[in-house]
């Protein structure tokens, strides 16, 4: 009889322990999920930025030498990204896919004109600074005009600020939610022995002695969450980065060996305090307490 309730009662420890590591890796998880959304948000923005393309018109009159060093001095320039270079026929053929027929054979001749699609760094999408490089290059006499998407610009960069600041203020709340659903998990483990500690302590045990294997116990518990949490983190970023490996989400190592030792000592760091305060409160109240 006395071992049947003993294997009962280790299985009911063992569930207890089960239970209090998947409810701290699960809040962890999704707090690295959110630690990741944050360190990603300025790449992400950035690549959003530097699709949009500034289109220089070139008139018909200009020789292919004056195109090729336009060319050049672009791709040299400190706030390009990328070049491509459009001739007047490619021009027609992509129109004429977009409208379905060729609108040549009624018109006679091409009207449309040779360009350069200047791709910015993120840096330099802002609407003063395009401003200031579409008025630099239109003085260039072979350049018929610069044109851009000017509401395009202020409403991206209005939405990445916007975006920013309730992603920056999210991780500030789902913080302090983990921290109280990793709280309220430890403080039930330490409540379901609280008549353990009260027995120890009137047997004469200290606190500090009480306290020790209990805080031990859970740092424990909240290390094996946190390795948990850190391979489900993992295990999304591997496949993001195989979604969109224009992103380069594996590139910042350090960030992310950041991200990950945060999410660690994030999961030790709540275990201890929790388990700390649960078993002082515990050892705190009289007896009578208990039952309440």
């Amino acid at each position: 009889m006395s071992s049947s309730f003993d294997r009962y009662q280790k299985r009911r420890l063992i569930s207890s322990y089960f239970s209090v590591v998947i409810s701290i890796s699960l809040v962890l998880f999704l707090l690295g999920l959110l630690g990741l959304l944050v360190l990603n948000t300025k790449k992400v923005a950035d690549h959003f930025k530097e699709k949009i393309a500034l289109t220089i018109y070139l008139k018909d009159s200009t020789k292919d030498v004056e195109i090729k060093q336009l060319e050049k001095s672009l791709a040299l320039a400190e706030y390009t990204k990328s070049t491509t270079f459009i001739s007047k026929d490619q021009a027609a053929e992509v129109h004429s896919k977009d409208i379905g027929e060729n609108f040549m054979d009624f018109l006679g001749y091409n009207p449309l004109q040779n360009s350069i699609d200047v791709n910015l760094k993120a840096a330099y999408v802002d609407a003063a600074k395009i401003a200031e490089i579409s008025a630099t290059i239109s003085k260039k006499e072979f350049v018929d005009e610069v044109i851009y998407d000017k509401p395009l610009i202020s409403l991206l960069n209005d939405n990445i600020k916007r975006i920013s600041f309730w992603v920056l203020l999210a991780s500030g709340i789902f913080t302090f939610i983990a921290v109280l659903l990793i709280n309220s998990s430890i403080r039930l483990s330490v409540y379901s022995k609280r008549f353990i500690i009260k027995t120890m302590q009137m047997v004469g045990a200290t606190k500090k002695f009480i306290r020790r294997p209990f805080v031990w116990k859970s740092v424990r518990l909240g290390m094996i969450g946190a390795i948990v949490a850190i391979a489900g983190v993992g295990t999304v970023l591997y496949y993001l980065n195989e979604a969109f490996p224009e992103l380069a989400l594996l590139n910042d190592t350090i960030l992310l060996a950041i991200l990950f030792i945060g999410v660690f000592i994030i999961g030790v760091v709540i275990t201890w305090i929790s388990t700390y305060i649960a078993t002082q409160r515990f050892l705190n109240l009289r007896t009578d307490d208990l039952y309440y």
